[in-house]
């Protein structure tokens, strides 16, 4: 059976047991009044003109006797005359009333069925009052937005990440075909490092595929993490020779997973070394409230432009000392983040670097 008959049953159902109730309960209430009054009229004296007639009484007392049931007989007839009328208004108006309710529903799921990856850009957007079948039309209007941000996502970085990759396998088929052909000792060193150049800028790009997808599926293993010890193990280990890398660490612990935490950490200390100026300086503070800021000098960064920084394979033009990154870096630590409820921002700096901000909650 449809929803649509089930509501239809349950509306007409429910009308027709409070019909009949109140039926029920008026001719009862109707027999006991009719036989009362025919009782009182029983036991006082006939009001008959002239000399009483024992006849005429008697056929008197019969019919003030049987009119209850005379009563009575019209009103059941009648009763079950209204009651075959009512089941069927019930029924119809029944089944009317389900289609509105349903009418929603049904334009929910012809959207459902409508969709597909080229139409993802079309909503439900219900009108009327805001009720149960509203937010369930506004909850999938939000869940379709929120696939459709992905599907562009994933859409842009498969298209960023064949470009990518596709650059040094170009470098390496072009090395093997012409540098090889007939190559000197020279030219063999030269095309030898090439490659070996090429194929590790390939490494580091294949790994950060890796890690960004490893970190979109979500957390696996939690634990208590002392963020500030990551800080200063990931700071020990950085190669910064030339910057002035300052430490303002207060004692925070985070749940999460320990080793995406130290890529985390790892990715954005990298970010400040990696884009600053020789002699600038990376200065990253932890604060027992959960929030992490890494600092650093280098060029100007455009305002209006810093959200692209989080995006895949972004570079921007004025951060020129990219030696050779894939542009996951900040990618990585947006989708760390996320993964781990915590709130991730950056801020161009007025004489030039970025402060990026991870706040955990």
């Amino acid at each position: 059976m449809s929803l649509r008959f089930r509501l239809t049953a349950l509306y007409a159902g429910l009308f027709l047991i409070t019909s009949a109730a109140l039926l029920v309960t008026v001719n009862v209430l109707l027999r006991a009044v009719l036989e009362k009054r025919v009782d009182m009229l029983m036991r006082g004296p006939l009001p008959l003109p002239g000399p009483p007639v024992r006849a005429v009484e008697a056929e008197i007392e019969r019919a003030i006797g049987a009119l209850p049931d005379l009563v009575l007989a019209y009103q059941w007839d009648f009763t079950l005359l209204v009651m075959v009328v009512l089941t069927a208004v019930a029924l119809g108006s029944g089944w009317w009333m389900a289609g509105r309710v349903l009418r929603p529903i049904h334009h929910i799921t012809a959207t459902a069925r409508r969709l597909s990856l080229s139409n993802l850009h079309e909503r439900i957007a219900l009108r009327g009052p805001h009720d149960e079948l509203r937010e369930l039309a506004d909850t999938f209007d939000a869940m379709l937005e929120r696939l459709e941000r992905s599907v562009d996502t994933q859409s842009r970085f498969a298209a960023n990440a064949s470009h990518e990759l596709r650059t040094p396998l170009a470098i390496q088929r072009a090395a093997i075909e012409i540098g090889l052909a007939d190559p000197g000792p020279e030219e063999l060193a030269r095309i030898r490092h090439e490659l070996l150049e090429t194929t590790k800028r390939s490494e580091r790009l294949i790994d950060g595929l890796l890690l960004l997808a490893q970190s979109d599926r979500g957390l696996v293993d939690l634990e208590a993490v002392a963020l500030d010890d990551v800080v200063r193990q990931v700071a020990g280990e950085s190669a910064a020779h030339d910057l002035d890398v300052r430490l303002d660490l207060e004692p925070c612990t985070v749940t999460g997973d320990p080793i995406l935490l130290t890529r985390l950490v790892a990715n954005l200390l990298d970010n400040a070394t990696r884009h600053n100026r020789p002699g600038g300086s990376v200065t990253v503070s932890l604060y027992g409230d959960r929030r992490l800021l890494v600092s650093n000098t280098g060029p100007v960064v455009p305002g209006g432009r810093v959200g692209e920084l989080f995006e895949p394979f972004r570079r921007l033009h004025s951060r020129t000392r990219s030696l050779g990154g894939a542009g996951l870096g900040l990618s990585i630590v947006a989708s760390i983040a996320a993964a781990h409820d915590a709130e991730v921002r950056a801020e161009a700096n007025a004489g030039g670097g970025l402060t990026l901000e991870v706040r955990f909650r």
